[in-house]
Parts: C-alpha cells; sequence; structure tokens
C-alpha cells in the first residue's frame, strides 16, 4: 500500500480550478439562453432550438399558443360580441320594462296598495300556418326566436312588474283552427295533416311560455297583494274561427283545456266579463257548413246560442259573484244556507215565492274584454300611439287630430276566418246588456288603438276602448307590448265604493299605460353591423399579421438569424472543448471563451495543478458530467456534444397568402366559438 502524502494546496488548488470551470460552463449556458430568448422567441417558444434536431412533442403548440393568448384585436372583438349579445337577449328586456315601473306612471294618493293587471293580445304562436312556404331553416328560426322573445318579455315582466292578475285577450295560436280534431273534416288540405295531437303539442309549447313562468314566479314580498292569476280563456278567430265558420269540435278542444270564453272576474273590486265574441258574431250570419241546421232554430244557433244566454243572464250573473266575493272578504260561507221545507204544489206560497235581484244592489265598475273590437264609424282616428300609421297632419290645426283620418284608423272589413270589428247591432247589444261599461279592452288589430264610443249608453259620457298591442315580433309591428292597468276603487262591506275621488273624473278608479317591448328587428341589424365590422377587422389583421412578421418567419427557418455569431462561437467552442479534452488544457478553452463574451481572460499558465486519473480530476471528457436534460434542451438549446446540422425536417412555415389565410382562418374560429359558445348560452338560458 503505497502512501500518498495529502498536500492541501494543491487539492484546494484543483478544486478552485474545477468549480471555476462549471460555473464558467453554466453561465456560458444561460448567456446562450438569453441571446436566443432575444434573437430567437419564436423558435423557443416553439420548442424547437435553433440549429439543432430537439423537438417539443407537443401538439401544435404554437396554435395552441396563439388561441389561448390571442392578440388585443381578438380579445376586444371578443369582449364587444360578448356584451352586444348580452345587450341584446338580456338587457334590453329588462330596461324596456323597468321604464314601465308602477310608480313612474300611476299617480294614486300615498300608501294606495292598487290592484295591478296586465293584458297580453295576439301571442299567436308561429306554426306552420304563420309562414306556409318558408323555407328551413329560416322557419325554425323564425319560431325559435318568436317564442324567446314572448318568453323573455314574459319572464321580465313577471319579475319587475310582479302583477297580480293577467289576461289574454285572444289569438293564443297562429293556426289553431286549422287543426282537424278528428270529428269533423275542416282542416285545409295543405293542413291535412295537423290534428289534435299537433295542437297538443301546440298547448304544451303555450304552457312553457306563460303558464309554467306563472306558477314559478317568486312570491311577492307585499303581504297584502293576494296570489297571482293569468285567465287564458277568451279565445280569438285564430284559436276557432269566427262566426259561422267555427267548428264546434275546435271549441269544444279549446274550452277543454283553457276554459269557457264567456266568464265573470271581481279582480280589483272591478267587474271584468269576458265574451266571447267570435262565436256571438256567427249571429245574423247564413248557415254555417259546420253545423246542421234544426227545424225551429236559427241559423248557426249552435254556434252563438251559448254566449247569448251568457248577456241574457249578465246582470243577476254579476250581482251572484259580487254577494258571494263579499261573503269570502267577510269569512262567511260562499253559499248562503237556507231553511229547507217541504211544501205542496198547490200550496199559494210557493207561487208567491219570487227569485230577484234588490233595485239597490251595489254594482262594481265595469270593464268588458272582447277580442274583436267594437265597432265604429270608418276612418276613425287610433291617436297617436298607433305604431304602423301615426296620424296624418291636420292642415287647418296641427294640434288638433283629423276627425276622420282613413290612414291612423282600423279598417272595417271582413274575409276569410277575420273580421276587423264587430257588427255594429252586436255592439251595441253587448253595451246596453251588461251595462255600466267603463272600459273595453280588445285585441284582434295587432297594434295600439284608443278610441271613445259616444254612441253607446254609458256613465262618463262615453266608453274608452283601447285595442291592445300584439306582444309578439311577428305579428308586424316593430314595438311590441302590452297594457299595464292599475286599479283602486276601495269599497265597504256591501260593496259600495267609498273613495274620495269618486265624483272627480270619468275615470277614477282606473289608469291604464301602454309597454313597448325591445324591436327585434333593430337587435338583429346590430348584430348584422357587428359582423360586418368584425370581418374586415379580421381581414387587415390577417395581412398585417402575414407580411408583417418575416423577419421572424426567417429566423425560424434559420435562413437568417441575428445569432449567427454566437452559433460560429458555439461550434467554435465545441472544437475547442474537444482540443482541450486530448490535451488537458481545457482551463484555457474556457478563457477564451469567456473572453468572447466580454469576461477578462485568465491564464492559467504558471499554476501546476496535477490531474490523477484515479480521481478524475481536471476537466473530463465531453459528455461525462455535462450532460443536458430535455429541459434544459428545450430553453438552453443543443448541449455541446450534439451538432447543429440534424437532418431531421423543421415544419413548414407558411409565408404570404398563405400565412394571411392561415391566420385569418384561426382568428374568425377564435371569435366565432366563443361569440356562438356565448349566444347558445343566452338562448337556451332565458
Amino acid at each position: 500500500m503505497t502512501y500518498i502524502p495529502y498536500d492541501n494546496q494543491q487539492y484546494s488548488r484543483k478544486s478552485h480550478d474545477e468549480s471555476t470551470g462549471s460555473a464558467q460552463f453554466l453561465y456560458d449556458g444561460l448567456s446562450r439562453a438569453a441571446q436566443r430568448l432575444i434573437s430567437q422567441p419564436q423558435a423557443v417558444f416553439d420548442g424547437r432550438p435553433h440549429g439543432s434536431s430537439v423537438y417539443m412533442p407537443n401538439l401544435s403548440f404554437q396554435q395552441l399558443r396563439d388561441f389561448l393568448r390571442p392578440s388585443k384585436t381578438k380579445i376586444g372583438l371578443v369582449l364587444i360580441w360578448i356584451l352586444i349579445l348580452w345587450w341584446g337577449e338580456r338587457r334590453v328586456f329588462q330596461s324596456s320594462i323597468q321604464s314601465c315601473a308602477w310608480d313612474s306612471w300611476e299617480a294614486w294618493p300615498p300608501d294606495v296598495v292598487p290592484h295591478h293587471v296586465v293584458l297580453l293580445a295576439d301571442p299567436q304562436l308561429v306554426d306552420p300556418h304563420t309562414y306556409p312556404s318558408r323555407p328551413w331553416p329560416l322557419s325554425t328560426f323564425t319560431v325559435r326566436h318568436t317564442d324567446l322573445y314572448m318568453q323573455r318579455a314574459f319572464s321580465s315582466l313577471q319579475q319587475i312588474l310582479e302583477p297580480e292578475t293577467a289576461f289574454f285577450l285572444g289569438d293564443l295560436f297562429d293556426g289553431g283552427r286549422e287543426w282537424a280534431t278528428g270529428k269533423d273534416n275542416q282542416a285545409d288540405l295543405q293542413f291535412k295533416s295537423y290534428d289534435t295531437r299537433y295542437w297538443l303539442k301546440e298547448y304544451a309549447r303555450f304552457g312553457r311560455i306563460f303558464l309554467d313562468r306563472w306558477t314559478t314566479r317568486r312570491p311577492t314580498d307585499n303581504p297584502t297583494r293576494p296570489r297571482g292569476k293569468i285567465i287564458a280563456s277568451l279565445p280569438g278567430n285564430h284559436d276557432l274561427g269566427i262566426g259561422n265558420g267555427i267548428p264546434l269540435s275546435v271549441r269544444s278542444r279549446f274550452e277543454t283545456f283553457f276554459g269557457k270564453g264567456n266568464r265573470i272576474d271581481i279582480v280589483g273590486n272591478h267587474t271584468f266579463v269576458s265574451v266571447d265574441s267570435v262565436s256571438l258574431s256567427a249571429k245574423g250570419q247564413r248557415q254555417s257548413d259546420h253545423t246542421r241546421h234544426v227545424p225551429g232554430q236559427q241559423p248557426n244557433q249552435e254556434i252563438w246560442e251559448e254566449a247569448d244566454a251568457f248577456l241574457s243572464q249578465i246582470s243577476d250573473r254579476k250581482a251572484a259573484i259580487l254577494r258571494r266575493e263579499l261573503r269570502t272578504r267577510a269569512g262567511k260561507s260562499e253559499i248562503s244556507l237556507q231553511n229547507h221545507t217541504v211544501l205542496d204544489i198547490d200550496d199559494p206560497i210557493v207561487r208567491d215565492v219570487v227569485q230577484s235581484i234588490p233595485s239597490n244592489s251595489p254594482e262594481l265598475p265595469t270593464i268588458l274584454l272582447t277580442h274583436v273590437p267594437l265597432y265604429r264609424s270608418p276612418g276613425t282616428p287610433c291617436g297617436p300611439l298607433r305604431e304602423r300609421w301615426p296620424p296624418s297632419p291636420n292642415p287647418d290645426d296641427p294640434a288638433e287630430p283629423l276627425a276622420t283620418d282613413e290612414r291612423n284608423a282600423i279598417s272595417v272589413s271582413a274575409g276569410y276566418q277575420y273580421q276587423n270589428v264587430l257588427q255594429p247591432d252586436l255592439s251595441k247589444e253587448l253595451i246596453e246588456k251588461i251595462g255600466h261599461v267603463q272600459h273595453v279592452f280588445s285585441g284582434d288589430d295587432h297594434d295600439y288603438c284608443e278610441v271613445v264610443h259616444h254612441g253607446y249608453t254609458s256613465k262618463g259620457g262615453g266608453v274608452r276602448e283601447i285595442t291592445v298591442k300584439s306582444m309578439s315580433w311577428a305579428m308586424g309591428v316593430r314595438k311590441p307590448g302590452f297594457l299595464m292597468v292599475s286599479l283602486w276603487n276601495p269599497i265597504d262591506e256591501n260593496g259600495v265604493s267609498v273613495s274620495a275621488s269618486a265624483s272627480s273624473g270619468p275615470n277614477p278608479t282606473l289608469k291604464t299605460h301602454l309597454c313597448l317591448l325591445p324591436d327585434q328587428l333593430t337587435i338583429f341589424i346590430r348584430y348584422g353591423l357587428l359582423l360586418a365590422l368584425t370581418i374586415p377587422i379580421l381581414v387587415v389583421r390577417a395581412f398585417v399579421y402575414g407580411y408583417s412578421n418575416k423577419q421572424n418567419r426567417d429566423s425560424v427557418n434559420g435562413r437568417s438569424c441575428p445569432s449567427d455569431k454566437f452559433e460560429t462561437s458555439t461550434s467554435e467552442y465545441e472544437e475547442r472543448d474537444r482540443a482541450g479534452s486530448d490535451t488537458g488544457a481545457s482551463s484555457s478553452n474556457f478563457s477564451t471563451e469567456s473572453y468572447q463574451y466580454g469576461l477578462a481572460a485568465r491564464s492559467s499558465v504558471g499554476r501546476p495543478r496535477s490531474a490523477s486519473p484515479m480521481n478524475g480530476y481536471g476537466v473530463p471528457e465531453s459528455g461525462s458530467i455535462y450532460t443536458m436534460t430535455p429541459a434544459s434542451k428545450r430553453i438552453l438549446g443543443p448541449s455541446l456534444n450534439e451538432t447543429a446540422n440534424d437532418a431531421r425536417p423543421r415544419p413548414k412555415v407558411e409565408k404570404g397568402m398563405r400565412a394571411v389565410w392561415h391566420e385569418l382562418k384561426q382568428s374568425t374560429m377564435h371569435v366565432a366559438s366563443i361569440g356562438l359558445l356565448w349566444y347558445a348560452w343566452l338562448a337556451y338560458t332565458s
């Protein structure tokens, strides 16, 4: 065993030189990485170190980076689309209905709690009867967006306005009268395949839009307000037909699911009388083809006799319902108990029993609901709120409306299964039999119309009639709407009004307000304008991107690189490293390379160092301890042992119009995918 003396000075000198070489190697590697990050960022982030065949095995990292880290232009366009779609699909409905807040127009005395009612007319769910020649997918688009429109409007109406009662004024469906019932053959040939099963699907569709939203609405915070009620039993000519064109089986189907069209409701201390005017219109017309004539009966009596009998008993019915309402409010039984006594038929007392109503029986203000408006003289103007045909200017006095304005009036005409106004004698019969009618609300026309009928007996100098706008944007009006009615008529236990302002004006217990809904066509136009702005922006961006980054693409291809000098020095460095490994003079190589990077050269002459092959002192051969990991290669580039002339092909970099098309396609997909996903979420979660 040979003893080798411990030379502390020699060991420390070796350790110092080796640690200096390691630090120098690390410094050189970091320097190369920094230069590559500055001169070739595209190659670094692409996972392809310049001058090396090392390739990151990931899926199109460049495209993934561009998609997840888009430019400011794409981010801006996406944000604009998100905001515009949210405005058009959500916010515009809320802001329109918020502008109609009850307290902004009611002006009742302080501490008054009125009863709030909304009147909805002519939803007319779009179906194959509406646009029979409209092709797919335009027909499906129309059906979906009209449903969404009414669903959003009705949902916002409930959440913001919280009405206690909602009345529909007929025409719930568009082709309801055309769908066969199986009991008759009234359907048009082109709608022969639509039967009761299809009608039931339409009924379920109506329920999803309106009825489900009403039953699931949140309870009101005001405990004094009654539970909400929705009444949709009044039929329209699109639900049943009109006059002698009504099949009895179609009417029976409608009444089975929605209830009788003739009814009386006490709402907000007012009597609402709903009359099936489309059936009553058959009175006086020729015999219908859908009913058989019974000897001794008038023509079409099976169609109109139910509504006629309802009107004949209307006074007694109104009084009986009012008495029942007052007993219910007083906590008494709805049906008064009577003494039951068995009498002989010949007993004189039987002949003295007279069922009559006391002459001093109180009566609440009466409101008539009819689908078809009352008759008025041709050219009777409808007022300034009519959208399609505003009032014509008066050449004599611009401040005064014309007495006759055909353009602004409802046309007095009729045709197949429609009639714009009721017959004159039928209108007069309605007002006289119902009695004390102060207001009439109708539908059918789809646009707003307000007139005062002075030719009918009434209180307050005339009967005011408002024809309510359709709430569907597919019914010929750009801005649909609904009518808000605020009722305040305090009464005592006997049903007598105690309002101090009962004699202050013609309409002291009722106020109305037309609430307009958004213009759906304008929303679509804004979408189109934004699309027309987005496409040119993306095209310009693609051209800028495709033709302004030529230098970076050339760097990736290795044709011209700012770090050519650096790569040359690296090659020289490798040669010197191999030479130093053979001669053991590696320290001078490090010093020379350090000098190239701006460091002071450090001479190793005069520094004796003994290299022990057994202990491995000195600079080892290349690849012995300075092996780089794959992660280091991706950041620092190739190791000293790896050649810069690897034969692996690099991915082809697109240039010119190919680069423009690639960028345009990628940016369009990025903006469109996010926008469409956001729109789909807004459309299917309303």
